[in-house]
């Protein structure tokens, strides 16, 4: 390999390199820096010495250089330097003083480090020529780059791989599987170290691989999955375009061979024996056979059917989706002694077929089930399967209704014994031979009562009373006119006094318990017995009948009630008949018609409302009694909570009595109540008129405001300011209490009225003591005015008196 090569050859490559990029990095170093090796630049130095130009060869170096020495890169060279040693050349940049180190005196430049251009392409320094005495710079610094120059050491490399693909079974030739693709670290424009060719190494008798693409295909036209599903194929990419020398890299390509329906279902038998009991019911799986199919997938799902008429008439076959499966049903009850012996031909078949395949062959295969039926001891049937019977009504007991009949299935062919089940019959109406399966009356039987009958008949083997069969039997009793016809109902008409004849009075229906096949037809008339000649009876042909009356005019003092029998006859046969009996009440009317009263209570509380309406109307007035006394008590109890608050009522009111009214008998002028609440200050709660009891003020105390009203009339010197500011505080008190409506008023009496009959009883006037009228006559009013006597007359009223 190219890193092998000994110090001389590299020496002779470095030489060849050299003068092949020559001419570009002349022209590279004249495009970085125009300014370098023009001596006419106006870049000069301190004194105004002409600058020169920099001198310098190319600067390259090889990767993966191996020598023990330093590798020579280039020499940079000033043309002011004269070789006296007077100059300094330096550099910086990237990897100066580690990588790259410079002779100072001669400007050579030395590599001394293995360089790798895939990890860096080039490098960028910067040089300096300075006076080695004053350390100044002699030429302007400039920048100049060394490249690192590749070469082949990196391999192709399939970055990701391992690769996986597929292809289907039977493909074309050329037919495209995948794509691989490597890639090479080298310089791809510089020579041939990235240019890759692909090649197969291992499965080039399947697939092949374009060299320039890597695109994998097939070879070859018959890959059988059933035969080999999957190839492991092995390609190469090769550097260097393939030439000899170059560098190799390999992945390996799993290739999976997928499945196509190219193979027709088929039995791994050509016959199956099954075998079940004929007692089996439908729907029992008898057993299963399944088809194998090569392929995979969907490709092996099928479908089963039967082929022969017998086979789909006896027998069902379903598909199991899990593990597709054929699986046969009882589709009709089997019968050992009619046939032992099924043959039916199963047929598979592909429930997705490819037409790219189709003339492989058919896709579908059939094998021959045979199904042995096994025998086993069966109950006796019932034949025929008859389930209703019919018998008269009026039939005697031990009559026979009917016969049933049951046959053993076996071959044996065992005698069979009859019974009725009691659960059925529990009050034996019915009875049955025991060996001609006859069943016969056991009771009267009624119709009416009961009009069908079912009952359940047992019939088993007579030696082996397990194998029981079970019929159920409905017997259905005939009618027979056996019931007479009655009216449908206790009938009463009413009929007026003032009635004329012909007019309807009543409509008669009948009622039957019988059913004739030909239905009802019923005849009306009078009977005998009724000797009438008030009432006509007409038969209105549809089974009703209608009461007229005959004659003009009734009289309830006379006669106030009629009894009309009426003779029903059916129409058979035997034609029964009954007798009813009409009422009819004679009542008064109106001029309308409508019923006012008859002499019967009853009938006319039962004629105008029934006894429904009259509960109803009983339990209102009821409701409506307790309604109101709930009101009345509500009401008494109100009104005594509203004395109470009127006892303890803190209002207080100023009545102006100008009018002075007619005395006592005057009752619409004022109330006399509201001046002897002004005094009467024991009934005031504690807390009212005065802010409380824990506060001061007149309403503190009132037993004192009782009595202070009376000295006035001794003491002529006391003010009135006292009403004005007692009503005033009052007043004031009640505007404060938010919790009650504003009650209070002021009234003024400045004026008493004129021309009342009765003296002024007002203290305004009549204060002094030398008043010339006489008020003692006040106290013979009595305890009520007991207190305004004392007022008038100067006295204080008796203690006793005071409490009454």
């Amino acid at each position: 390999m190219a890193k092998g090569l000994h110090g001389f050859s590299w020496t002779m490559l470095l030489l060849l390199c050299a003068i092949q990029e020559l001419g570009a990095w002349a022209t590279h170093a004249a495009a970085e820096d125009p300014g370098l090796g023009q001596p006419g630049d106006p870049a000069l130095l301190a004194g105004g010495r002409v600058k020169r130009g920099w001198v310098w060869n190319q600067f390259f170096v090889v990767e993966e250089y191996t020598g023990t020495e330093p590798l020579y890169v280039g020499k940079i060279h000033s043309d002011s330097d004269e070789g006296d040693g007077s100059i300094k050349y330096t550099i910086s940049g990237e990897g100066a003083g580690t990588i790259f180190l410079i002779d100072e005196i001669t400007g050579d430049i030395h590599a001394t480090e293995r360089l790798d251009r895939e990890q860096k392409t080039f490098y960028t320094l910067r040089a300096q020529a300075r006076d080695r005495q004053t350390d100044q710079l002699l030429e302007p610094e400039s920048e100049f780059i060394i490249k690192v120059q590749d070469i082949n050491d990196s391999e192709p490399r399939f970055l990701e791989g391992p690769y996986i693909g597929s292809v289907a079974e039977l493909s074309p030739v050329g037919t495209s599987v995948m794509q691989v693709m490597a890639s090479d670290a080298d310089d791809p424009t510089y020579g041939s170290s990235a240019r890759i060719v692909y090649s197969v190494l291992e499965g080039e008798q399947h697939f092949t691989v374009d060299s320039k693409t890597g695109v994998i295909r097939t070879a070859v036209a018959d890959l059988d999955r059933e035969t080999q599903d999957r190839y492991e194929v092995v390609i190469r990419a090769t550097d260097m375009a393939g030439q000899l020398g170059g560098l190799s890299g390999s992945t390996t390509v799993t290739i999976v061979v997928t499945d196509v329906n190219d193979n027709p279902p088929r039995f791994p038998q050509k016959m199956y024996q099954f075998s079940i009991v004929e007692t089996a019911p439908v729907g029992t799986a008898i057993g299963k056979v399944k088809a194998e199919d090569s392929d995979v997938g969907e490709n092996t799902d099928m479908t089963y059917q039967m082929k022969d008429e017998e086979g789909v008439e006896m027998f069902k076959v379903t598909t199991d989706s899990n593990t597709q499966e054929a699986v046969i049903t009882v589709q009709k009850p089997l019968d050992y002694e009619s046939k032992k012996v099924h043959t039916v031909v199963v047929e598979a078949l592909n429930k997705f077929v490819d037409p790219r395949f189709v003339d492989l062959g058919t896709f579908r295969d059939q094998t021959i089930v045979r199904v042995s039926v096994l025998d086993v001891d069966e109950p006796p049937e019932f034949w025929p399967p008859s389930d209703t019977m019919e018998v008269q009504e009026d039939a005697h007991v031990g009559s026979v209704v009917g016969v049933v009949t049951a046959l053993d299935p076996d071959t044996a062919n065992h005698p069979v014994r009859y019974a009725i089940d009691r659960s059925t019959d529990t009050e034996r109406i019915f009875d049955i031979d025991a060996n001609t399966g006859a069943i016969v009356t056991g009771k009267v039987l009624d119709r009416e009562t009961a009009g069908w009958h079912n009952i359940t008949v047992l019939a088993m083997e007579a030696d082996n009373h397990s194998q029981v069969s079970r019929a159920s039997l409905r017997i259905r009793i005939l009618d027979v006119n056996d019931n007479p016809p009655e009216l449908a109902t206790p009938y009463e008409a009413a009929v007026c006094e003032d009635a004329k004849p012909g007019q309807l009075i009543q409509t008669i229906s009948v009622m039957d318990r019988d059913e004739p096949q030909g239905g009802h037809r019923f005849y009306f008339t009078l009977a005998p017995e009724a000797n009438n000649h008030h009432f006509s009876l007409l038969d209105i042909k549809d089974n009703t009948a209608a009461v007229h009356t005959q004659r003009v005019g009734f009289n309830r003092q006379e006669q106030d009630v009629y009894l009309l029998p009426i003779l029903v006859v059916d129409s058979g046969p035997p034609a029964l008949s009954s007798t009813g009996t009409l009422t009819i009440h004679v009542c008064g009317c109106d001029s309308s018609g409508a019923i006012q009263s008859c002499n019967s209570t009853a009938y006319t509380m039962s004629a105008t409302l029934s006894p429904g309406a009259l509960i109803a109307l009983l339990v209102c007035i009821l409701i409506l009694i307790v309604l109101v006394l709930l009101i009345l008590t509500l009401k008494r109890h109100h009104k005594s909570h509203l004395t109470s608050e009127d006892d303890e009522d803190m209002r207080d009111n100023v009545i102006k009595y100008n009018d002075e009214g007619g005395g006592e008998q005057d009752t619409e002028a004022y109330d006399m109540s509201a001046l002897r609440s002004l005094y009467d200050f024991s009934e005031i709660k504690g807390g009212d008129g005065g802010g409380g009891p824990g506060e001061g003020g007149l309403g503190a105390n009132p037993s004192c405001e009782r009595h202070a009203l009376p000295q006035w009339v001794q003491s002529p010197d006391l003010d009135f300011s006292v009403f004005r500011d007692y009503i005033c505080r009052k007043v004031e008190q009640a505007d404060e209490d938010l919790s009650v409506p504003p009650y209070d008023s002021f009234q003024t009496y400045a004026f008493e009225g004129s021309g009342s009959p009765v003296p002024s009883l007002s203290s305004i006037n009549t204060w002094s003591s030398g008043s010339e009228q006489d008020f003692s006559y006040l106290g013979g009013w009595g305890p009520r005015f007991r207190q305004l006597a004392a007022l008038y007359t100067g006295r204080r009223p008796e203690e006793g008196s005071e409490e009454s």
